[in-house]
């Protein structure tokens, strides 16, 4: 193979890697594939970095159980649960507000986003990787206090493997 092919496959590969990189919005390629395959992609996801950028300019709701939003949460967030949830929860919200759901790894906020879309609301967002990913990038979570905790509730065991940088509660 001549050198202007060998640079030319080496541009390829890089920007294949580039754009595998880009689309992947977890920073663990395993956490990454794990989500690719447990969640169905039917709502628009956000990642990590950009709620980051935009998170005084959203509503965030929690669709974890009252036992884990007690451990800790997003700051601001509201809690919304998962098996008990109501469409009487975000009343009091215009359809037309940016929404951002979130739980433990994105699961149960994408079935919860999915509810609020077909209610009408307008801008929602799954957060991709959920609470776990927000905290493997070492952002902040708060108690039912409002302060800074590095305790997250890691739902069990068995899903707890994907949280990496924070004290796992499990209650």
């Amino acid at each position: 193979m001549g050198h202007s092919k060998k640079i030319i496959w080496i541009v390829l590969a890089m920007l294949c890697i580039g754009t595998a990189q880009a689309q992947r919005k977890v920073k663990s390629g395993s956490y990454n594939a794990m989500l690719k395959t447990l969640l169905k992609h039917s709502v628009p996801e956000i990642s990590v970095d950009s709620l980051y950028a935009r998170q005084s300019k959203v509503v965030l709701l929690d669709a974890r159980e009252p036992n884990e939003y007690a451990v800790s949460h997003l700051s601001n967030a509201l809690p919304v649960g998962y098996n008990a949830f109501s469409l009487d929860a975000v009343k009091q919200l215009d359809k037309n507000t940016p929404v951002v759901v979130y739980c433990s790894v994105g699961y149960r906020s994408e079935r919860v986003a999915e509810k609020l879309i077909a209610a009408g609301f307008t801008d929602v967002r799954n957060l991709y990787g959920g609470i776990f990913e927000w905290c493997n990038q070492k952002n902040s979570v708060v108690d039912m206090q409002g302060q800074p905790t590095n305790k997250v509730h890691a739902y069990n065991k068995v899903w707890g493997i994907w949280l990496k940088y924070a004290q796992k509660v499990y209650n």
